[in-house]
């Protein structure tokens, strides 16, 4: 079995818009569930905590070997016999400068996944919970992954830090990535989805981009003595497959009609997979 190159990927996505995986780079039998295909899978897309907490203080980490790392999620997933498929990225490469991503949240893998596929078109940042940049030697590595931390203890400041750093950073040139659902959740709800990419998108003056991903291979557990440690990681399905979508940008406007726009285009994708909404 062939092994998906990072930089084959990043090509696809450049210059089809797409990623589907090949079938020669794909395990002809799809792994059986279990506690092996869970770690199995759970290892190949955190393994770039480790990799980042070795190579940072050596000054080995880059962003290339960053999204490299981050890169396992997708050919760990195609060992196990699951399919990754990825479309409409062709919007994205029609824009030229920053954009401000928004995406759903359904499991650890796009946090992860996301990485290699968003770094094939430019520089980006990205929200995420301090908790993983407070794990051991990660808080350099993270900040020079340009992540900016919340620690959801409070909030109204992690909202005043969101819209000051990444109006800086996006005027500076850089795209920055939001999950406006703040936490992983299984439906997608008008009522969870936060404002605060399309406010952020509107003082730095541009467009939004929305991204919708089914990562329901992994699901967060939810009871069992497993839960408080490997909330995170539940066990693996991998008769789903993996699939990530971008739609068209949204113009820079007033943030509600930007809001409610990417709303109603993610759910729709959303709905046309089969997956739950609450509009």
């Amino acid at each position: 079995m062939r092994t998906t190159t990072l930089s084959e990927f990043q090509e696809s996505l450049r210059a089809t818009g797409s990623y589907r995986t090949a079938e020669d780079c794909r395990a002809k039998r799809r792994a059986k569930p279990g506690w092996l295909t869970t770690l199995r899978y759970t290892w190949g897309v955190t393994r770039v905590f480790p990799y980042s907490a070795v190579n940072q203080p050596l000054g080995r980490l880059t962003t290339d070997s960053w999204a490299n790392a981050c890169f396992s999620s997708v050919t760990t997933a195609e060992r196990l016999g699951m399919e990754v498929s990825i479309e409409g990225f062709e919007n994205r490469r029609a824009v030229e400068g920053p954009v401000m991503y928004l995406s759903n949240h359904m499991s650890m893998t796009e946090t992860i996944l996301l990485m290699p596929v968003l770094h094939a078109f430019g520089p980006f940042s990205y929200v995420a919970k301090a908790s993983l940049a407070h794990l051991p030697f990660l808080e350099k590595a993270a900040e020079r992954m340009r992540m900016v931390p919340i620690s959801r203890a409070s909030p109204r400041e992690d909202l005043v830090n969101i819209l000051r750093v990444g109006t800086e950073r996006m005027t500076s040139g850089e795209s920055f990535l939001i999950f406006p659902q703040g936490t992983r959740c299984e439906v997608f709800s008008r009522a969870r989805y936060s404002s605060i990419g399309a406010k952020l998108a509107e003082r730095a003056g541009c467009p939004v981009m929305p991204i919708v991903v089914d990562t329901r291979c992994q699901p967060t557990r939810k009871t069992g003595l497993l839960r408080k440690v490997f909330k995170d990681f539940g066990p693996v399905d991998t008769s789903r497959d993996i699939r990530v979508a971008c739609g068209p940008a949204i113009p820079c406007g007033k943030a509600r009609d930007m809001h409610a726009a990417a709303f109603e285009w993610m759910a729709a994708k959303l709905e046309s997979w089969g997956l739950p909404t609450e509009r």
